[in-house]
């Protein structure tokens, strides 16, 4: 494989790493910045366009006001990892606090913050929206 191959795909793998880190934080903010995002990242190719639509979409995703709705589908997703590992109790206290939610008191970060931790899950300790 030649250097500028090499170089080709190290950039990308970075980008992805990085938009893997941001994948929840950006849904937590809007849907439509996390598929535009998505897309732009799912390529093999990156470059100074697609650079600059990412911190557009980023930007623009971060500058929202929090959402009720946007939060809990990024939650949705999270306790996506868990939901078949969770015991009884941690199930029953998930949908306790889906129903109770607020964006006020967001006991559900919490709660998922401590589950990432509990089940040493990986992936999601590197995202940005448990771990800034």
């Amino acid at each position: 494989m030649q250097k500028k191959e090499r170089d080709r795909l190290k950039e990308i793998t970075k980008k992805q790493q990085e938009w893997a880190a941001l994948k929840y934080l950006i849904l937590s903010k809007s849907q439509n910045d996390y598929k535009a995002i998505r897309k732009l990242v799912s390529g093999k190719e990156w470059n100074k366009e697609k650079e600059a639509l990412f911190q557009s979409y980023l930007q623009h995703a971060l500058n929202l006001p929090d959402d009720k709705g946007s939060k809990l589908n990024a939650y949705q997703h999270v306790w996506g990892y868990f939901k078949k590992q969770a015991t009884v109790e941690e199930r029953k206290k998930y949908r306790q606090l889906l129903d109770d939610f607020s964006l006020e008191d967001d006991q559900l970060w919490l709660f998922l913050k401590e589950m990432i931790l509990t089940y040493d899950a990986p992936y999601l300790r590197n995202s940005k929206l448990f771990f800034p």
